[in-house]
């Protein structure tokens, strides 16, 4: 089998999860498939006794999840970020299907840490949640029924994961600039932008959400994001 470290580089988040019950699920979903990393951004209620109930045997991974009060908080250490949403969606035209993000994402974690974020029963990611996310999946349904519950969700998700990682042969020596580098390299670009005009200055996030998903393909690492942000010091320089 290969390295089981692999799979501790992962964390599942949860954004305002509404049922306890769900979460407790979700744990179980993940021990059985080597995860043990469970985040909750903001969650709606305490941990309860179903919770621990449908945990099942995954007890210590409700033990052990971290609390954070925003998704940025979240992921600011990550520097793979997969949303997961229902519909790929117009301004969503790079999503994948679990199994290829998983593939591509696997040889990654040699050199890099990666979230994979899921919203709420209700209403899933918002607009602003899936901008600070790197990739978005999809999972795929029948054209006439397309609702999974979120345990259900998480478990897809994290078989691919596993099911990649059983597979895997190759590791990248690649490190990718973290959430937080990026999202720190997004503001100074939508700074710089607005000064010379390029952006309007009310209504930037159509622009903006269209640069987000082309560095994103890209996957910058370090050393990418300093030359971009000192490529638009410069024009700021020029520019004042």
């Amino acid at each position: 089998m290969p390295d089981q470290s692999l799979l501790d580089k992962v964390s599942i988040v949860l954004v305002e999860p509404r049922t306890p019950a769900n979460v407790g699920a979700i744990a179980r979903c993940m021990m059985n498939m080597g995860l043990e990393s469970l985040v909750l951004v903001h969650p709606l209620k305490p941990f309860d006794e179903e919770a621990f109930k449908l945990a099942a045997g995954a007890e210590e991974i409700l033990q052990r999840a971290v609390f954070a009060h925003t998704l940025a908080e979240a992921v600011k250490d990550r520097s793979i970020v997969i949303g997961t949403s229902r519909h790929a969606g117009k301004k969503r035209k790079d999503a994948k299907s679990p199994r290829s993000m998983a593939r591509e994402v696997l040889p990654l974690l040699a050199n890099n840490r990666a979230a994979v974020v899921f919203g709420n029963e209700v209403n899933g990611l918002d607009t602003a949640a899936l901008a600070l996310c790197t990739e978005i999946v999809t999972i795929p349904s029948s054209s006439r029924f397309s609702s999974l519950n979120l345990s259900h969700a998480v478990m897809v998700i994290a078989y691919e994961l596993f099911a990649a990682f059983l597979e895997s042969h190759t590791a990248s020596d690649r490190s990718v600039a973290s959430s937080d580098e990026l999202e720190r390299f997004y503001r100074h670009l939508q700074d710089t932008l607005g000064m010379t005009g390029f952006l309007d200055r009310d209504r930037p996030e159509h622009i903006m959400l269209i640069l987000r998903q082309l560095f994103a393909r890209s996957r910058p690492d370090r050393r990418d994001v300093r030359i971009l942000r000192g490529i638009l010091t410069s024009i700021n320089a020029r520019c004042k």
